[in-house]
């Protein structure tokens, strides 16, 4: 066995049917008294539950979340809480909800208690992102870790087989990532082949039977240890290859990872045999990216980057972008390999 260090950021984590009831009690805990409540536009109706549930602890609803989180929206959603005197972040909602109020940790080191209604995993994370000029940049900051996370799988009905498909995806991808990180150890690989597997078998049932609790609940299970994973080692071609095209195009967040794993997998496939070999088992697959991609058929998912707003004429920018500064990556870093992955990822072409 290779050496390693394992190195795991501590999170608070309630989970099962009903658990959002939990909000004010955990509120407390932190020693918080004003929360404001985040959410994006169209989650406004669970923002205001929670803060009905916060009672006097609720300070403010700010519900101007978007994707990639911009820095104006963080500018802004910073100011409503030093104007309502905020000490805590309720985030309610997937990744650009729960991005926002790390983005306002990064600056104000307020705590965040995190509510996921998606399969996104990043509350798990002390990874943040912002989007100035249309670059979006990420980093790595404890103090953005959610002390708190109140995963209810009831908060997963009102989501759409449109949504739930690519953001289970999303999942998937930072698990079969952590299984060629340069810095991955045994625990992490136990969990992001769990995640694989647990994921992969719930997301269909997700799409085709909507009101399946059992479902739901295997779903956000995969996507904690996913999440898990994605914020205790490094990620590599495929997680620089999304920021670049939904920083740079604006694409969405789940469907542009949705598109990119099969091709990102294939293009790392042998350079890190033993992670495809452990993916592909997870997945009950010979072939770990055909396996990817065929699920996110099943799932009714996009497949090409051309069906989710990404210009043919992107492709050359993209491609640069992607290899000026990568990220670690077992298959070295090449423009003309990266250039015909995102090709294949336009098209949406099955991998060989």
């Amino acid at each position: 066995m290779r050496s390693f260090v394992y190195d795991q950021p501590a999170a608070r984590v309630i989970f099962g049917m009903g658990s959002l009831d939990r909000l004010p009690e955990e509120v407390k805990r932190l020693g918080a008294h004003r929360a404001i409540v985040l959410s994006t536009p169209e989650q406004r109706s669970e923002a205001e539950d929670a803060s009905r549930r916060l009672g006097d602890m609720a300070a403010a609803i700010f519900d101007r979340a978007v994707m990639h989180v911009p820095i104006e929206t963080a500018r802004e959603a910073r100011e409503v809480a030093r104007q309502h005197q905020a000490d805590c972040y309720v985030a309610i909602g997937g990744g650009s909800t729960i991005g926002l109020g790390k983005a306002i940790a990064l600056e104000t080191g307020m705590p965040i208690v995190a509510v996921p209604t998606t399969f996104a995993g990043s509350e798990m994370t002390p990874i943040y992102g912002l989007t100035e000029g249309g670059v979006k940049k990420t980093g790595r900051d404890r103090k953005v870790l959610p002390r708190t996370v109140i995963y209810d799988p009831t908060l997963t009905l009102t989501l759409p087989a449109r949504i739930a498909g690519p953001s289970g995806m999303n999942a998937i991808a930072h698990s079969v990532e952590g299984l060629y990180a340069q810095d991955a150890n045994p625990i992490m690989t136990l969990l992001a082949a769990e995640s694989i597997r647990a994921l992969s078998r719930s997301l269909p049932i997700v799409v085709t039977e909507p009101g399946n609790l059992d479902a739901r609940s295997d779903a956000v299970y995969g996507a904690w240890l996913g999440g898990t994973v994605l914020g205790s080692v490094g990620m590599a071609i495929h997680h620089k290859l999304c920021h670049t095209l939904g920083g740079t195009f604006n694409l969405p967040h789940a469907e542009t990872h949705t598109v990119v794993l099969p091709h990102a997998m294939e293009f790392n496939r042998e350079s890190a045999p033993d992670a495809m070999r452990i993916a592909a088992e997870a997945l009950g697959v010979q072939n770990a990216a055909q396996g990817v991609y065929d699920l996110a058929a099943r799932l009714g998912a996009p497949l090409a980057l051309k069906d989710i707003g990404m210009p043919a004429d992107g492709l050359d920018r993209a491609a640069k972008l992607a290899t000026e500064n990568p990220y670690y990556n077992p298959r070295p870093i090449e423009y003309s390999g990266v250039r015909q992955l995102l090709e294949n990822a336009y098209y949406g072409k099955r991998p060989a």
